[in-house]
């Protein structure tokens, strides 16, 4: 999947979490991220704290690729 912008990753990161049948509250208790970051990573929020998105990719199994055009 080609990410242009924030809200790119956020679907992406919720279809998976969908395609995993996990909660926003069970991946809160599971990682101590909160509830409103995870809603604000998947509503495409253009300024959530990186670290904790990766760390949110990690949880759900997903990797992240960079790549030149």
């Amino acid at each position: 999947m080609k990410i242009l912008e924030a809200s790119d990753l956020g679907a992406a990161i919720r279809g998976r979490r969908k395609e995993l049948h996990y909660t926003q509250a069970y991946i809160s208790e599971f990682t101590g991220l909160s509830i409103s970051f995870i809603s604000d990573v998947e509503n495409g929020k253009p300024t959530v704290e990186m670290e904790k998105v990766f760390q949110l990719l990690q949880i759900l199994g997903m990797d992240l690729f960079i790549e030149n055009r």
